[in-house]
């Protein structure tokens, strides 16, 4: 099966007996045979752990675990081997919303031809009396109420269309690759 099918999990049974460790004789076959089994399970825990996608939001750059399939220059004709690419996080404080404009904040990302971005989101936050949070960008069947979300090589850059000045506290989270 392979990882695509099955998920990245640590297995929580046991792969060995612990009373092997207490009869093999240390200079044994058996011994040696038993090491190489418990390297074998230490390297598929690191393995595994090291591909998960960590928790993690904070307002400076960090790789997150998750990986990116390669490259589309990556073909037969190549002799390097393929591999994924690490996917990096960064969480933008974005601050109050504004009525009917826009408003820009420097994600400070160095942006060039090889950087890319997976994923941009985010939520605002109205933490008054009458809570309400919205995601970001956000979509309505009501005309004007749309709020916008993008990002170029410099900005995160959000456009109401009504007042939303109520909402004060904003994160955007843009995850993204760079090669």
């Amino acid at each position: 099966m392979s990882r695509s099918e099955s998920g990245m999990f640590l297995e929580t049974t046991q792969v060995w007996d612990v009373s092997e460790i207490y009869s093999t004789e240390v200079t044994s076959p058996e011994f040696k045979e038993l090491l190489v089994r418990m390297y074998q399970n230490l390297n598929n825990m690191a393995m595994n752990v090291n591909i998960k996608d960590s928790g993690l939001y904070d307002t400076s750059e960090f790789i997150t675990g998750q990986q990116f399939f390669p490259g589309a220059d990556v073909d037969s004709t190549k002799t390097s081997k393929p591999i994924n690419r690490s996917i990096y996080r960064k969480v933008i404080n974005f601050g109050a919303l504004l009525d009917t404009t826009f408003k820009n904040i420097p994600h400070g990302i160095t942006c060039n031809t090889s950087t890319l971005f997976t994923r941009i989101y985010g939520v605002a936050n109205k933490p008054t009396a009458a809570f309400s949070y919205l995601p970001l960008p956000y979509s309505t069947g009501v005309a004007g109420d749309e709020i916008e979300l993008s990002v170029d090589a410099t900005n995160v850059t959000i456009t109401t269309g009504s007042d939303r000045t109520a909402y004060t506290e904003c994160y955007v989270v843009l995850e993204f690759l760079k090669f």
